[in-house]
């Protein structure tokens, strides 16, 4: 399909089902690489009153169910809530006290692949006998040495992949999903590896056991040149990313790969890149605000792994440029607990410019300079911000300074 999509030719459509409530979420990645290590539940329940002061409407948390890894990302029994990261008891406290403080917990739903616990056909782990969800051979795509068919999406290899394409297998994850929402008390879902299957899996899931936001991972490689350099045009980058957004039915935002990708290139000098030929944000924000999921990095791209990382020395930048933009922008553990009170204070401080301009999903975005080393904006009329090394300030005396930082600087009226 076109960029222009079903939701903003017809703005403020709601999810049906999965309501995006009103464009004004802001989501905390509450997890790093690391986080099996320390006692997790019991270390964010300590946390949770900050985390509802600061603003945040949804925190994502790591894979809640029982997994052959500790990270969580080779689940097996799926019924079990007892993982890494502590017991089901903790975990339920957890949720309770976030309910309390009307932040929503988010479960990350890693249904892409599946450990099995017998041999079955050609002598592969591709049978799940002796516990909940006893599936057999035909539940694993025929790509990942199962009997099923093949994959509808990549394949994550060198484990089974769950074949989506299987009636029985659907019935069970939309009841693994139910249960999740009704009875453990999740209430937003986060799809992981959402490459491995088709997008029309998920808005049947989203469909069937409505949560009330949901992200979906879709993670593909931005276009670079042959010498390596990233290609100032990720039209067909974000595009995949529509496109996959588009056949949940919009029924799931997706994170906004492409403003990472373009965004961690451009705050070394390069900040022409943040305005694209026809004037707007360069990213899935600049054609689907409304399902465009921003951020800087995650346990994936930073952390320990760092896969993907932004640069440190830039991060602040990275914030006010997404906590000042259209999208729904989500902050990761690491940036705002473990580097220290400043960093914390700073975002706090953004959050609360956020929300008190009323700058929400959909809001207008204005670029009035991409430079080499200067980029600011008006956004939804009411707030002014610009980030680089370059010398620039808004006109007029309406604009008054609301925070600043290394590189950055934050106005409003």
């Amino acid at each position: 399909m076109g960029y222009l999509s079903s939701d903003e030719i017809n703005q403020g459509t709601a999810f049906n089902g999965a309501a995006l409530q009103n464009g004004r979420e802001i989501l905390f990645q509450a997890f790093n690489w690391e986080s099996h290590k320390h006692d997790w539940w019991r270390n964010l329940d300590r946390k949770v009153p900050d985390i509802a002061r600061s603003g945040f409407t949804s925190a994502w948390l790591p894979p809640a169910t029982h997994s052959f890894s500790p990270e969580g990302y080779l689940p097996q029994n799926l019924y079990s809530l007892d993982s890494s990261y502590g017991s089901e008891y903790l975990l339920k406290a957890l949720l309770q006290k976030m309910k309390q403080h009307k932040v929503r917990a988010m479960v990350d739903v890693v249904i892409n692949h599946r450990i099995g616990t017998t041999q079955g056909h050609g002598g592969r782990y591709n049978r799940y006998d002796g516990i909940p969800l006893s599936w057999d051979e035909h539940a694993v795509t025929s790509c990942s040495g199962g009997l099923g068919n093949r994959s509808t999406g990549d394949n994550f290899h060198g484990v089974p992949n769950i074949d989506h394409t299987q009636p029985f297998v659907r019935k069970d994850i939309i009841g693994w999903l139910q249960w999740l929402r009704k009875y453990v008390g999740f209430q937003d879902f986060r799809f992981d590896f959402a490459k491995g299957y088709a997008a029309k899996f998920v808005k049947e899931y989203v469909e069937q056991s409505k949560p009330i936001f949901s992200i979906g991972e879709y993670w593909d490689t931005c276009n670079y040149t042959p010498s390596y350099r990233l290609d100032y045009n990720q039209d067909s980058h974000r595009q995949r990313i529509i496109n996959w957004i588009d056949n949940t039915g919009g029924l799931s935002a997706a994170f906004d790969f492409t403003t990472k990708g373009i965004l961690q290139e451009a705050v070394k000098g390069e900040l022409w890149r943040l305005r694209d030929p026809q004037g707007k944000p360069p990213g899935v924000m600049g054609w689907w605000p409304s399902r465009s999921v921003t951020f800087i990095d995650n346990h994936d791209t930073g952390s320990t792994q760092a896969h993907w990382p932004f640069p440190s020395s830039h991060i602040m930048e990275g914030y006010a440029y997404i906590l000042t933009h259209p999208g729904i922008p989500t902050v990761f553990y690491d940036h705002f607990y473990d580097w220290g009170n400043p960093t914390h204070d700073q975002i706090v401080k953004l959050l609360d410019i956020r929300r008190s301009q009323d700058i929400y999903s959909r809001s207008s975005i204005r670029i009035l300079e991409a430079q080499s080393n200067l980029y600011s904006a008006i956004i939804g009329e009411k707030l002014c911000m610009k980030i680089g090394d370059g010398s620039w300030c808004p006109s007029g005396r309406e604009w008054k300074l609301a925070t600043s930082g290394h590189r950055y600087a934050v106005w409003h009226k």
